[in-house]
């Protein structure tokens, strides 16, 4: 998580939140998520 974090500019309680469900990223963190990641970022709306 810490890595992925860091890969995308956000602190890594926020990505756990996401990762989890209980939070839901705004389209830029989708996005930056979504690329290092490799998928589709629509896949979190």
């Amino acid at each position: 998580m810490r890595e992925v974090a860091q890969q995308c500019g956000i602190k890594e309680s926020t990505y756990c939140l996401i990762e989890h469900g209980k939070r839901t990223p705004s389209v830029k963190t989708a996005k930056k998520i979504a690329e290092v990641l490799d998928f589709d970022w629509t896949a979190f709306f």
